[in-house]
């Protein structure tokens, strides 16, 4: 690994009881024995949770996944779009795979404190170590399986560091998945459906990730002949199995203080204390357009912080999302209009609450723009800084503008295991199984009408046949339904179409996206600091 001993991190989750978040106390000035204590178990349990914070509603974690695919190209601000247009910017000393690596490999490290510790630890029930030792496990497998799908070939690490060691070897792609998979069949097994503390890890949690990494396997070298059959039975298992239901309004998904819900299975946690908050939880920020400076129109929470990060392709608007007639994400989920904060007199009188801004989704005439007395854009006027903005990780609970974000991240929910296991199924070889679990997703999308027939109608119109299923239509959905979700890389690249549908659908990206962007560079410094050699990826 490097050539440093990782220490735990000084800021430890600590849960507080009965329904409650998970919070966090500071541990500090702690020796190496304190760990092999009821209080120092409990602290190297809640460590490992950490590295979610290095991945979730992170510029990082955002930036790696988000941009750079067929549904969300650079927007003007920040100093990574060359992360989006795949130039050789994108290098071994890019800060964001940087922090990635350092961060996640100190959670694994924590995560393996509480593992190897936990025999040695007296004064607490076998039951409470068995759970934290579960949660940790997942823990380690998460962080292992996002270094292995962004970087390839890693080191293992399944042992805590206890001496400075500078050797450091990739191990295979095949020992790590075996590695991850072994660890979530034992978290399964060792964690119960539910915690008490929402945030912790959970039997469905683990198992919805494990669904999720045969799905990976099955479509990699590393394949084994039941990698699908795996992936859709710990899918299904999941719906079927836990008081876990798919709500009714998608818009409600992502409805700030709604995040603990029946769909959610795993959600990566954050807290609203200036002590333990992080700097790092930004998604509100990334997908806004401009608006602040445009007439009628000023900054204020409602809106939020416009840092123009990612922008939507015109495929994603477009394409995606060309059925709102009957599908309702697109005006759930994305804001299209704006109304005026700040009345003016010119270039004519806007008083507050009246239309400012108004992106129809469709091309405008110039008749029709000058007939307006508000900003109308059509779609073929989007710039890098006026765009349709995603809503799904708005946070107006923030003390200010100039707060990060304070709510928590769906990192897994419901409906993407019901597209896993659709996914999973139509590579069985089970089209009408893969429809079904598609439909499930669909039909709660579809626009309620005034009657019952109006009702019927566009259920019917979004309702698809076993005929429609191909790996273009599952990528097409789970880009509709799990849109910034920080998905959408790992997804193309699992499916073998990144440089295909990046080509087709994201400019920016075309011309120099190519084989060896399937994985991200070694961070030149992990390089540097071992003694060993410690090869770069291909290309880099």
């Amino acid at each position: 690994m490097k050539n440093i001993l990782w220490a735990l991190a000084l800021t430890a989750l600590a849960g507080t009881g009965c329904n409650k978040m998970l919070e966090e106390d500071v541990v500090s000035n702690a020796t190496d024995d304190f760990y092999n204590t009821r209080n120092g178990f409990t602290t190297a349990v809640n460590a490992g949770y950490a590295g979610m914070r290095i991945f979730y509603s992170t510029e990082r974690g955002m930036t790696l996944t988000v941009a750079g695919t067929d549904t969300y190209t650079n927007g003007s601000d920040g100093n990574f779009k060359f992360a989006n247009q795949y130039t050789s910017q994108l290098d071994a000393r890019y800060d964001h795979v940087r922090d990635l690596w350092n961060g996640l490999y100190q959670a694994i490290n924590n995560c393996n404190v509480a593992v190897d510790r936990a025999d040695l630890v007296q004064g607490i029930d076998s039951a409470t170590k068995t759970k934290g030792v579960g949660e940790a496990l997942f823990c380690r497998a998460q962080y292992h399986f996002l270094l292995m799908q962004t970087f390839g070939n890693i080191p293992l690490r399944l042992h805590e560091n206890k001496v400075i060691n500078t050797e450091a070897t990739r191990d295979s792609t095949t020992k790590v998945y075996e590695a991850i998979i072994a660890d979530l069949t034992r978290a399964a097994q060792y964690l119960p459906p539910t915690q008490s503390d929402w945030g912790r890890a959970t039997k469905p949690a683990a198992e919805h990730l494990l669904a999720r990494v045969y799905l990976t396997r099955a479509s990699s070298p590393d394949a084994k002949p039941d990698d699908y059959a795996n992936a859709d039975k710990y899918a299904e298992g999941v719906i079927k199995n836990y008081d876990l239901k798919l709500l009714d309004d998608p818009g409600k998904v992502w409805a700030q203080g709604n995040e603990k819900n029946t769909e959610t299975i795993f959600a990566a946690q954050y807290t609203t204390d200036p002590l333990y908050a992080s700097p790092d939880n930004n998604a509100c920020r990334f997908f806004l357009m401009q608006y602040d400076v445009l007439a009628g129109m000023q900054r204020d929470l409602p809106n939020g912080t416009p840092w123009k990060r990612f922008k939507p392709t015109g495929f994603l608007i477009d394409t995606l999302y060309k059925e709102r007639v009957h599908d309702t994400r697109y005006e759930k989920w994305f804001t299209t209009v704006w109304f005026v904060n700040k009345p003016v007199t010119t270039p004519w009188m806007m008083k507050m609450g009246d239309t400012a801004v108004y992106m129809p989704g469709r091309p405008v005439t110039p008749a029709e723009v000058a007939s307006k007395h508000y900003l109308l854009v059509g779609s073929d006027k989007y710039t890098e800084k006026l765009y349709p903005s995603l809503n799904k990780f708005a946070d107006a609970l923030r003390p200010d503008n100039q707060a990060s974000g304070v709510r928590p991240f769906i990192a897994f929910r419901l409906a993407e295991t019901y597209l896993i296991a659709a996914e999973a199924l139509y590579k069985l070889g089970n089209a009408q199984g893969a429809a079904d679990m598609v439909n499930a997703v669909r039909m709660r999308a579809a626009r309620q009408g005034t009657t019952p027939a109006e009702t019927q109608a566009h259920q019917l119109a979004m309702k698809i046949a076993a005929t429609d299923i191909n790996i273009d239509f599952l990528l097409d959905e789970r880009g509709r339904e799990l849109i910034g979700e920080q998905l959408a890389w790992f997804d193309l690249k699992r499916t073998g179409k990144l440089l295909e549908r990046v080509r087709k659908h994201n400019p920016e990206a075309s011309a120099n996206i190519d084989e060896h962007h399937l994985l991200r560079p070694i961070p030149q410094d992990q390089i540097d600091r071992s003694s060993t050699p410690f090869p770069q990826n291909k290309g880099y």
